[in-house]
This record gives structure tokens, sequence and C-alpha cells, in this order.
């Protein structure tokens, strides 16, 4: 008769490296898995989990090694003990980091044979482990903001009133930090959601992130726009109406594949500098009237020609929002950001720096993302996300 195989963990990232030390452990007999409850992993772990237990469950039952498995009813770091009652395994399986001195005793009181496997991927995979996939498998989208910036504060908008446009962006390169991407607010949401957003109506999503983030109790009385919440949460092409207040009056999106995929088509970012420690690109700011409502014309006309697929509107739009904003910011172009632009003013068909600007990214309208990325392969072609992603 075969021995009895057990292991537990919480498995709530699966990978290749569970399966494989599902493999190994097979090995030694029939294989039954502990799986850590919903309750126990929030109450340990202090965070819930990605997947269900039962959809846990059901992904561990499916794989060919596994015999059995069940969700621990117990609590803490050894949550299997009932079920080890249910299975009575002939032997306990950890990995190398996932071993102590306290399951070592419980198989001695219990005549187990301990058994402890070195973290070894399977041959041609690479090594995994949920740690740092929690450190770098983030689904957590960002944003493009596209023209329009600025208007979402009240100091601008009070002015005249004006849309900004956004695009989220599936997080398919990597995302640096001070360069106009919205890391920030991104980093916050990562707080309460650290892989994923939750599945829920975008736009109440997006104004839960921006209450987080805009915590009454900050010390430094900064209030972040509204564009970076929603620029996230909100899928596909977004428009956002501001009226002097810090939340849009209105808000409209467009989901139209067409549209989309025409956007991706046209649409590089080019990686700069980040923006610099303690540079500030409020200095010298100039907010009048007429600025802004260049900034919001800008913004209508943007829109308006990207619902055609109008590539040439689109480009001189483009441009003339980011030439609003500079008239209004000009310390947004500062540092190596100028060397950049005219580095590359003639490639493309318009460029602005996303966010406040200061460093980052160039994001440039062009001919046809393929061609450019063929030819200039630092640039960085662009995913939206879809609605239901």
């Amino acid at each position: 008769m075969k021995k009895k195989v057990f292991v537990s963990g919480c498995y709530d990232l699966l990978h290749s490296g569970h399966v494989e030390f599902f493999r190994q452990a097979a090995q030694y007999g029939d294989l039954y898995v502990g799986i850590g409850s919903d309750k126990t992993i929030e109450g340990y772990k202090h965070h819930k989990t990605i997947y269900s237990e039962q959809e846990r469950l059901f992904m561990v039952k499916s794989i060919r090694y596994v015999k059995e498995a069940y969700i621990n009813q117990g609590s803490g770091i050894l949550d299997f003990l009932p079920t080890l009652d249910i299975v009575k395994p002939d032997v306990l399986v950890v990995n190398s980091d996932g071993g102590n001195d306290d399951k070592r005793r419980l198989c001695e009181e219990r005549g187990m044979e301990y058994v402890v496997l070195e973290r070894v991927p399977q041959q041609g995979l690479a090594a995994r482990s949920s740690t740092d996939l929690k450190k770098t498998a983030s689904q957590i989208p960002t944003r493009l903001d596209l023209a329009g910036t600025w208007i979402d504060q009240p100091y601008v908008s009070c002015m005249a009133p004006g849309w900004a446009l956004t695009i989220s962006l599936e997080p398919t390169f990597d995302i640096r930090e001070r360069c106009g991407l919205s890391t920030s607010t991104r980093n916050m949401i990562k707080k309460i959601w650290p892989y994923q957003l939750p599945n829920m109506d975008p736009e109440m999503l997006a104004k839960l992130v921006f209450c987080f983030e805009n915590d009454p109790e900050r010390s430094d009385g900064i209030v972040s726009g509204a564009q970076d919440a929603i620029g996230i949460c909100i899928p596909g092409l977004c428009r956002h109406y501001y009226n002097n207040r810090f939340w849009p009056e209105k808000i409209e999106t467009c989901y139209d594949e067409a549209v989309l995929c025409w956007l991706e088509n046209h649409l590089v970012m080019i990686p700069m500098e980040p923006r610099r420690q303690g540079c500030s690109v409020l200095e010298g700011k100039d907010i009048t009237e007429a600025k802004v409502r260049a900034l919001a014309q800008a913004a209508d006309n943007c829109w308006s020609a990207i619902l055609r697929c109008d590539l040439p509107a689109f480009a001189q739009a483009y441009a003339a929002s980011f030439q609003a904003q500079v008239a209004m910011f000009p310390a947004m172009v500062q540092g190596s950001v100028p060397s950049y632009i005219e580095r590359y003013k003639d490639l493309v068909l318009a460029y602005k720096m996303p966010g406040a600007g200061g460093g980052g990214y160039l994001a440039c309208v062009v001919d046809d993302t393929p061609a450019f990325v063929t030819v200039h392969p630092e640039a960085i072609p662009l995913t939206i996300r879809r609605p239901g992603l």
C-alpha cells in the first residue's frame, strides 16, 4: 500500500513552483494537500486572498499529482492540524523555507516522516516563489493622460471648465516611479489591492481610490487630481468634466474596439530621465482664463478627432493641449527634457509629457506604432485596458 503524503500551504498565487513541489512530494506516495482558508490567511498574513478558498481548492485538486485536497479548518501557522486527523498521513513534506522546529516535533509526536525539499524548478523553467511574484506580478493598471491635464485642479478649472482625457493602460512594461504615470496613486491602490483591481463599478472604484489617496489628514495639504484615479480605474478611453471642483461633474467613456485599436496603433512612449527629486513644476506658473480656455478647447478637439480616427486632427489637438499646459506651467519642461524633445520632435507627429512633467516619458503620436518601434526599439507600445479585464 502506498504511503500517504501531506503538504500544506496557501496556494493563492498558484505557479509552476507549486506544481513542481507537488510533483516531487508525490514521489513519496499518494499526495494530499491542505489549503489555508480565506479567514486564516486574512488573519495570519493580514491581507485578503486573490482567489477564494473554493477557487484554490478547485485548482489544486485539478493538478494530476494531487490525490485529494482540503480546506484547512485550523488557524495560524499550523492550521492543517484538523486536516492531519482526517488524512492520517505517513509523511509530511515541506519546502526548504517552510520547515520549522514545530513541524519537526509534530512529526515526531505523530510518527510521521519529515521531508524537506529544496526549491528546484522544473528543468527549463524559471524559479518561482509567491514572495517574488507579489513583488513583480501586480496587474494594477496605470494611466496616460492624453489632453486637458491640470484641468482637474480647481485652481485651474475655476478659470474655465473643461474635460480631461485619459486611457487606462495594461502594465505590459516596467512602470517607473516619478515618471508621470500616476505611480503615487497606483502605489496607494496596491496598499489595498496588491495584485489586481476588484470587480466593481469602475466609477465607484475610482472615487474610493481618490478618497483613500486624499486622506484629510495628509500633512502636505496637497490634493491629488481625480484624473489619476479615474484614468487608472475606468478602462478604455475616458473623459471627465471639471468645473471648479475636485471631482468631475460628468464622466464619459469610449469602449469602441476600432477606436481603441486605432489609438494603440498611433501612440508610443519614449523613456526619459525621471523627474528629479526636489524639482517643482509649479514654479513660475501663469494661469489665466485665456490659457485655460485654450487647454479646454484642445481637449474637446482631441476627443472629437479620436472618435473620428482622424490622425492629423488628433496630432494637432494633442500638441495644442501640451502647449496650453506648458504656457501655464513652464517648469514642466526642465532638466534634460528639452534634449529629448529636440531628439524626437521631427520623428513624431506630436508629443507631450504625461502627468505634471519634469521628466519621465515623452508620450508621442506616430504614423504607425509597429513600424516606429521597429526603427526605435527604445519606444514602448501601449495596450489599452478593455472593460472586464
